[in-house]
């Protein structure tokens, strides 16, 4: 069984991106890394480099920066990084997504049993989306709880943005891949890096998704959907996360915008009627 992982990246130090972090999680269980690196402002490309890891495969690209359709230019970015990869599996890993050491041999068993089974496209991972601290995750159907992020190279997928996948039965139409559970968990960062950086980072990336972003102050969150996380966090990330103790604390005084409480009443309704009613891009395999 040979494994490809693919991502892209531009600005990675500049925004904050714990890129390097990612790519070591995954490295032990792939036999290549194929990453599409953006021309960028910063040290990105040569900190890449200089990692001198002989399964890294690094392809310089320019983005389109005409692209104004919603994050089309993410998932061209993702396609050439995927369409350069090898592997019978390809492992889509985003440059704030870490995997746990210990989930390694897990993924590694799903991949090898699921590899000849053709009722399998993909496999999906449950998600932590941490928030304002390394102690804090958010739980939300408004933020997905799982997603696809291994698929076969077989199966004739294409990235309408950086998130997700759409299969392929005919040239025109497109459905979310056939998936199994992989039994691991994937690790979301992009919510513990600094306000300045994640506010540079929206300033910088808008244009792609053809809309203005209000300023970030991670405080002005529904603080119903925090959660204190218990757990262990991946090796790789030890030096990476600011050192706080304690849940994040929101501003009390914060109202809720109309898509939160949308969001709190789902959240209700999932409590009483026992629902999961966040977006899925896949469909789950019995």
């Amino acid at each position: 069984m040979k494994v490809s992982a693919c991502t892209f990246i531009r600005n990675g130090q500049i925004l904050g991106y714990p890129f390097v972090e990612s790519i070591r999680s995954v490295l032990p269980i792939v036999d290549e890394f194929v990453i599409a690196v953006g021309q960028s402002d910063d040290d990105t490309l040569s900190i890449l480099q200089s990692l001198n890891e002989p399964k890294l495969r690094l392809i310089e690209t320019v983005w389109n920066e005409n692209m104004r359709a919603k994050g089309y230019v993410y998932g061209q970015q993702k396609m050439l990084a995927q369409f350069a990869c090898t592997g019978e599996w390809i492992f889509y890993l985003e440059a704030d997504e870490v995997l746990h050491e210990n989930d390694l041999p897990i993924i590694q068993a799903s991949m090898q049993q699921y590899l000849h089974d053709d009722r399998v496209e993909a496999l999906i991972f449950d998600y932590l989306h941490f928030y304002g601290n390394a102690n804090t995750y958010l739980w939300s159907p408004g933020w997905y709880r799982r997603a696809p992020r291994i698929i076969k190279a077989s199966v004739r997928s294409y990235a309408p943005d950086g998130l997700f996948w759409l299969v392929l039965d005919s040239n025109k139409h497109g459905r979310y891949p056939k998936a199994a559970h992989s039994g691991a968990t994937m690790y979301h960062y992009g919510w513990v890096r600094s306000e300045e950086q994640m506010n540079l980072k929206a300033s910088r990336v808008e244009k792609y998704w053809n809309k203005q972003n209000a300023a970030i102050d991670y405080r002005d969150m529904d603080g119903r959907i925090l959660r204190e996380f218990t757990g262990t966090h991946p090796a790789v990330m030890q030096t990476y996360l600011p050192k706080e103790s304690g849940l994040f604390q929101v501003n009390p005084a914060y109202q809720p915008s109309r898509k939160q409480q949308k969001h709190g009443w789902m959240l209700k309704l999932e409590r009483w009627f026992g629902l999961e009613l966040s977006k899925k891009h896949y469909t789950l395999v019995k």
